[in-house]
């Protein structure tokens, strides 16, 4: 019996030693971040249309007429109505302030708000959207998106990555030699979360006049950046 726990604590020693030995392996950890620029193409515009009343029906009645005048511009225009979404809908009461800004006494009328976001797969056509939106109703543009679709969203992601790792292995190499040693093999990569590369920019709220603009509306996308960064862990003897 003596000889049996003698020889199984052997055994789990030497697992030990071996154990040591790897965790022990000689390691380089380098980061690497590559960057890729990209035309966005897909926009989302958030349109309203803001109607006011003393009468709250009335009010909701003028809304409803004018924000349907609104999505039958732009489904004739070649917007898909499946790329129209209602995104919000409020009914406020205004109410009368005094000399002080407080508010007092009953509603003296009542403030309709539709919001509807319109996604575009041509953004191209983002400034001619906005004017057949606005000839036909609506009286506010409160954001515009330009970002990128999923395919092309992972197409840059991968350039950005094997950018990343390429400026790594750059970097491993260098020290590998200003160390005088070699680089066998890789021990783990690990890539950063937090890759948010949608939105490219947010258009200021702006409250337009209705009619058609005399001049048609001019938007320019412009370049989306996509940013990786990578960890990988050579090892060298």
């Amino acid at each position: 019996m003596a000889i049996f726990v003698l020889v199984l604590f052997t055994l789990a020693m030497i697992g030990c030693v071996a154990a040591a030995d790897t965790s022990a392996d000689h390691v380089i950890s380098v980061s690497g971040s590559g960057t890729v620029t990209g035309t966005p193409d897909r926009v989302q515009i958030s349109f309203a249309v803001q109607t006011q009343n003393a009468d709250v029906r009335i009010a909701q009645a003028n809304n409803a007429l004018a924000m349907n005048n609104v999505m039958d511009a732009l489904a004739a225009a070649g917007v898909p109505r499946d790329q129209m979404k209602t995104t919000g809908y409020t009914i406020t009461p205004v109410t009368q302030q005094d000399t002080n800004g407080i508010l007092s006494g009953p509603a003296t009328s009542y403030q309709v708000t539709n919001t509807l976001q319109v996604t575009l797969k041509d953004t191209s056509v983002t400034g001619q959207v906005i004017d057949t939106a606005v000839s036909a109703g609506a009286n506010q543009v409160n954001s515009i998106q330009f970002m990128l679709s999923d395919e092309q969203a992972q197409a840059l992601r991968s350039q950005a990555l094997a950018k990343a790792v390429a400026n790594a292995r750059a970097d491993a190499s260098a020290v590998a030699a200003a160390l005088n040693v070699s680089i066998t093999g890789t021990q783990s990569a690990d890539i950063s979360q937090g890759y948010t590369p949608v939105v490219y920019s947010n258009y200021d709220t702006t409250t337009l006049a209705a009619g058609k603009a005399a001049v048609p509306t001019p938007v320019q996308s412009g370049d989306i950046t996509v940013t990786a960064q990578v960890t990988v862990i050579y090892t060298i003897d």
